[in-house]
């Protein structure tokens, strides 16, 4: 009788032992996952955002139903970058726009031609779906003041932009970010192709 006893006092020490092991497992499963998904959010949260296009302004290099990432952490913006503006506009929307001039640059538009000049010289534009006859609002030349932002879109005849002065100069305190990659449609992640 003396050993069934003892056999039952190691069995039950065995068992008890068992527990933090199996506790410590499953805290380990858990422990990963949760890590990554807290990572995950503080980068979305403060390094990029994800954002959809709307509209055909951005056309070709941007298409409706687009999904883009936008970097927050990127606080150099220049010309040529392709930038998600929150400042209050009549759309009450955001708007995605490309950069073309920056505090301190001269614009002009010859809008006979088509060209568009920074400082005197002709813009390369090889991102535009067709070359600009929209004037809107826009005198030039114009100098734009330091911390603002002269933005247009790509498919420039069809386009609410910086010409107009119901949109005017983006102040750059109201950029969200810089657009990095296109998440969606997924064939195709580049944004800039003629880089």
């Amino acid at each position: 009788m003396r050993k069934s006893q003892e056999y039952t006092v190691s069995f039950e020490t065995d068992k008890i032992k068992t527990k933090p092991v199996f506790y410590s497992l499953v805290y380990e499963w858990l422990d990963s996952p949760l890590y990554a998904i807290i990572l995950i959010l503080l980068l979305f949260t403060f390094a990029f955002r994800i954002v959809g296009v709307n509209g055909e302004s951005m056309c070709p290099t941007l298409s409706n139903g687009d999904w883009l990432t936008v970097s927050s952490v990127n606080t150099t913006i220049e010309n040529g970058d392709i930038v998600v503006v929150t400042q209050p506009n009549t759309l009450n929307e955001p708007l995605i726009k490309r950069v073309i001039a920056k505090g301190g640059d001269t614009i002009n538009i010859d809008f006979s031609t088509g060209a568009v000049l920074i400082n005197g010289e002709i813009l390369n534009e090889p991102y535009i779906a067709e070359i600009t006859h929209r004037k809107g609002d826009f005198n030039g030349p114009m100098v734009i003041p330091e911390g603002y932002l002269f933005v247009m879109g790509d498919n420039r005849n069809n386009s609410l932009d910086s010409r107009f002065d119901t949109i005017g100069l983006i102040d750059e305190r109201y950029v969200l970010g810089v657009a990095k990659i296109r998440l969606f449609p997924f064939n195709d992640w580049k944004i800039n192709d003629y880089e």
